[in-house]
């Protein structure tokens, strides 16, 4: 394992942050293959389980920058799909990707999306995280929130039959949000690709078969 050399000007968490970094695997691996973080693997597992990422399809990406996600999901579905990934923070060109700069949470932005996009979307992603705060819980429930906003940006954009993935963190405050996507979609999964870090409370929620607002019953697995 490489360790860093002495530096009073790091904080132990921080140096503890680097050396994960430099010994992670996936960091190397992203590195070598041309990917812009490590997220991407993430996606790349998660697609290769569940399949949703299919020729021709139509994909969101909320809050994608630096655009890892967006660049697994160019090369999946192919020039004959399209991807919109909207964010506020700047983000550099992706063949494939049309961005939008653009805080999802305006009312405006879902008919913009739609129109962007050509119709409503097969796949809304969202891999978003609040700012780290460093006090655990408020960091949880900021993050929570994020995936609440997302899971209502995505029944307002996608298509019947549709699938929402969206990152949320471990701790119960989740149940709300499970309990509203098993209303408006057939299955709803908790995944952890090989990719996220063991040591992580980071999950994955996968809804599948989008009800188109009908509501009803639901099988969760």
């Amino acid at each position: 394992m490489a360790r860093l050399k002495p530096d009073k000007r790091r904080t132990p968490s921080s140096r503890a942050w680097l050396e994960r970094q430099i010994n992670d695997p996936y960091v190397a691996r992203a590195k070598r293959e041309g990917y812009r973080s490590r997220a991407a693997f993430k996606l790349a597992e998660i697609d290769d389980k569940f399949h949703l990422l299919k020729k021709g399809a139509r994909i969101v990406d909320l809050g994608a920058a630096p655009g890892g996600w967006s660049e697994i999901a160019a090369r999946r579905i192919g020039a004959s799909g399209k991807i919109v990934a909207l964010d506020i923070l700047d983000m550099k060109p992706i063949p494939g990707v049309e961005f939008i700069k653009l805080d999802f949470l305006d009312t405006a932005a879902p008919d913009r999306l739609k129109a962007v996009l050509g119709g409503e979307a097969d796949v809304v992603l969202s891999d978003m995280a609040a700012n780290a705060t460093g006090h655990r819980q408020t960091d949880h429930l900021r993050i929570m929130a994020l995936a609440e906003t997302a899971a209502h940006f995505a029944r307002e954009v996608l298509a019947p039959g549709g699938s929402f993935l969206c990152k949320v963190l471990q701790g119960g405050t989740e149940v709300a949000l499970l309990a509203e996507l098993k209303r408006d979609f057939a299955s709803v999964k908790h995944i952890k690709p090989p990719a996220s870090r063991s040591d992580s409370a980071e999950l994955y929620l996968l809804a599948r078969s989008f009800r188109g607002g009908a509501g009803g019953g639901a099988d969760a697995a």
